[in-house]
């Protein structure tokens, strides 16, 4: 398998390294940035408002629950740390489809 900086396998699922982009026009998935994924994202950054919709659009693309994806480092930055419960690299590479 084609091992990728911005995604690593977890204890109980993989961790996603994100750069975000808030304020955008629609929720997209941009492609490579510093060795991140870069997502818009159409939600303010206030009251975690972007951190919530990032997590709701990565947990739909995955296929997992939106309790599945939760930033577990970056909350007051663009560039952050996802983890994903319940995925496997292998089927979290295919889903993103890059």
């Amino acid at each position: 398998m084609t091992s990728v900086s911005y995604l690593h396998s977890s204890k109980n699922g993989v961790t996603l390294e994100v750069v975000l982009t808030p304020r955008a026009s629609q929720n997209k998935i941009l492609g490579m940035y510093n060795e991140r994924l870069k997502v818009s994202i159409m939600a303010p950054p206030v009251d975690g408002k972007a951190n919530t919709a990032l997590c709701k659009f990565i947990a739909k693309i995955m296929g997992v629950p939106p309790s599945n994806v939760s930033v577990v480092r970056g909350h007051t930055s663009r560039e952050k740390s996802l983890e994903i419960l319940g995925i496997s690299e292998e089927v979290a590479l295919s889903a993103l489809d890059l």
